[in-house]
């Protein structure tokens, strides 16, 4: 029995590769490809692990967000809400998906690191609870923008600890000359919560950081509590103020291939719990309400993308390529930063996998490649139904529309049915805009 990166992922007696237990090339052929499948249940699934967890680990002390921008969409939003989670917005796109979700605003914390005047005033126009503040300009402006909605804003402020994470540069943002937050060594945080305690229309509830993604064990998080715990105590003895809400980010790894390893993450937060509590009691301040924002430990694995194959290409003595009829228009993350998947042809899961090919996609661009050195059965030709697993996070959410090509529709999985939460996009969408 073939062993697959994720327990939703299957294959049926007569070869065909199975995703939520539905046979991938019959909702292709219902469908159509280039297609994003969704399981529905793996995602509550993990909403509710983030959630039982925290409870566990922290009691009333706990909150998780479902940090959007790995998957927004309005059926994820109010799937994650229905589910407990409170919602993490980086754009004004993101806070209306939430809103037209059904979220309230008072349930949305406002991430970014270079919010302008608009985003501002439009987050405050629409309630949003909590403003996760990345500079001293933006506090500024929050202090301007709020008395016009007659309210006092509630803020963090997103601290830089300075802790390298191990994981792709592109995707570490805990160091010290990140682009995000506002750095401890060089005293600027301090002097951000100053400034934040100074504003009358600001009301500084405490501090967020976050070192980075596909992290697979907590270490890094132990890291960051103790030098965060340390700030927070520093804060209170300068100032006297103690923070309520300490957001520790999200970053816990998922499987792409074989050889990452897996993680247990009830049994990491556990230990981030036991850690938090040692942590607060040894510098000699009140535990936080600890913040969680998962995004693609959530997303993920639940996504699967479809396409079919075009030209197979064999160039004798070189190398063989398998070309889709999507690309880096639909995923673009292997040109971004070389990320691995695992690939395979959905229809002949029986067969051989005898041919090394590079699986890319129709774009005209050199850089379109999904995965290189992916093995396939010999006989893949035109028409066969190639599968890439693990794709539920930062695809749909960075896809594009260059070469003019429509982005797919996404499809939910739920219970042994299947509906569009997406549809898919066409050509005349596409010059919708134009004049």
């Amino acid at each position: 029995m073939k062993e697959f990166i994720c327990d939703n992922i299957s294959q049926s007696d007569n070869g065909r590769l199975c995703f939520a237990g539905r046979d991938t090339t019959e909702l292709a052929e219902k469908y159509g490809t280039p297609l994003y499948l969704f399981d529905e249940d793996k995602i509550r699934e993990k909403c509710r692990t983030y959630i039982n967890a925290v409870k566990k680990a922290f009691g009333d002390k706990g909150i998780v967000l479902y940090a959007s921008k790995a998957a927004s969409f309005k059926r994820i939003v109010q799937i994650a809400f229905e589910e407990g989670l409170n919602i993490d917005v980086v754009s004004p796109g993101e806070i209306n998906t939430a809103l037209k979700a059904g979220v309230p605003g008072d349930k949305m914390w406002f991430h970014g690191n270079n919010k302008t005047d608009w985003d501002i005033d439009y987050a405050m126009s629409s309630g949003v609870g909590c403003f996760v503040v990345d500079n001293a300009e933006e506090l500024y402006v929050i202090d301007e923008i709020a008395p016009k909605h007659k309210k006092t804003q509630n803020v963090i402020l997103r601290i830089t600890p300075g802790i390298d994470p191990h994981t792709f540069e592109a995707v570490a943002t805990g160091k010290v000359d990140s682009k995000f937050g506002t750095a401890i060594v060089t005293g600027q945080a301090l002097e951000i919560t100053k400034t934040a305690l100074s504003l009358k229309n600001i009301n500084l509830l405490g501090f967020h950081c976050h070192v980075g993604s596909q992290c697979f064990d907590s270490q890094v998080f132990f890291d960051a509590v103790d030098v965060m715990f340390d700030f927070i105590a520093c804060v209170k003895k300068e100032t006297g103020f103690e923070a309520k809400i300490f957001n520790i980010g999200g970053g816990y790894g998922v499987k792409y291939v074989e050889t990452d390893a897996g993680i247990d993450i009830a049994s990491n937060i556990q230990k981030v719990g036991e850690h938090a509590k040692k942590a607060a009691e040894k510098v000699g301040i009140k535990m936080p309400v600890v913040a969680f924002e998962p995004g693609r430990s959530i997303a993920a694995d639940a996504g699967m993308t479809l396409y079919t194959a075009g030209t197979v290409k064999r160039i004798t003595g070189y190398k063989n390529y398998v070309s889709v009829d999507g690309g880096m228009t639909d995923n673009i993350r292997f040109a971004l930063y070389g990320s691995e998947y695992t690939v395979y042809n959905a229809g002949r899961m029986n067969e051989e996998c005898d041919m090394m090919c590079s699986v890319v996609g129709r774009c005209c661009e050199s850089g379109d490649i999904i995965q290189e050195n992916v093995k396939m059965p010999s006989s893949t030709k035109r028409g066969d139904i190639i599968a890439v697993c693990t794709t539920g996070a930062y695809n749909y959410s960075m896809a594009s529309n260059y070469n003019r090509i429509p982005r797919p529709p996404v499809v939910m999985l739920s219970n042994g049915q299947d509906y569009i939460a997406v549809k898919r996009e066409t050509i005349d969408d596409i010059v919708r805009l134009d004049i």
